[in-house]
């Protein structure tokens, strides 16, 4: 089994890598396999809802940068651990435009995500961490994914970089984790031998103008 951790910040080994790290360390000794990318100083724009990657056979974006790359890895991958440092209470702008064209592109592709299991990690400094850690959950929760969840919330407090490393409960909660994901992913491993996946409908969209 494999998962596939992204680092959303825009320090490549600060904070956030950390405790990405500190999860990624207790599912390699569960024998999961664990690569680290990082994505946050890449030049990533947003979504533009030209719709495109629903019209496209092979789902991929119509901006041909590190989404496309990434994707066909996060489709392969078992689970997905995503880390961002905290931008004004929410993740920072760069990891939101991945995030949003990526999981876009893979539900317009066939909900290619149901049923992985997703952790999501914050480093903050001081305030703002839960609403970062909540935003990071929906894209789990909109992908039929399996949230795992440690024994408090998925953070690691600290300014300057590598300061979280003496954040000793926000680390025991990264282990804890990483513990939990790599029992979540063998459940559901176990199980899809087992059972088959619900039925998957057709998506009916509405609003409430009429």
């Amino acid at each position: 089994m494999k998962v596939l951790a992204i680092n959303g910040s825009p320090r490549s080994e600060g904070n956030t890598f950390i405790a990405l790290s500190a999860v990624a360390g207790e599912l390699e000794k569960a024998g999961i396999v664990t690569e680290i990318v990082h994505i946050g100083n890449k030049d990533i724009r947003g979504c533009i809802a030209c719709g495109k990657c629903a019209e496209r056979a092979d789902g991929r974006c119509v901006f041909d940068d590190c989404v496309n790359e990434l994707l066909p890895r996060m489709v392969a991958a078992d689970g997905l651990l995503l880390g961002s440092p905290v931008y004004y209470a929410g993740i920072n702008g760069t990891f939101k435009s991945f995030l949003d064209r990526a999981f876009y592109a893979a539900a317009a592709g066939g909900r290619p995500f149901r049923f992985k299991a997703g952790a999501a990690v914050v480093a903050v400094r001081r305030a703002g961490a839960t609403d970062a850690f909540d935003q990071l959950n929906k894209y789990f929760s909109l992908s039929e994914m399996v949230t795992v969840g440690s024994n408090y919330w998925n953070q690691v407090y600290g300014r300057a970089p590598g300061e979280s490393a003496a954040d000793a409960e926000g680390l025991q909660s990264m282990r804890v984790l990483g513990r939990n994901m790599a029992w979540l992913l063998q459940v559901i491993a176990a199980g899809r031998e087992q059972l088959p996946l619900p039925e998957m409908e057709p998506k009916i969209k509405t609003n409430f103008i009429r």
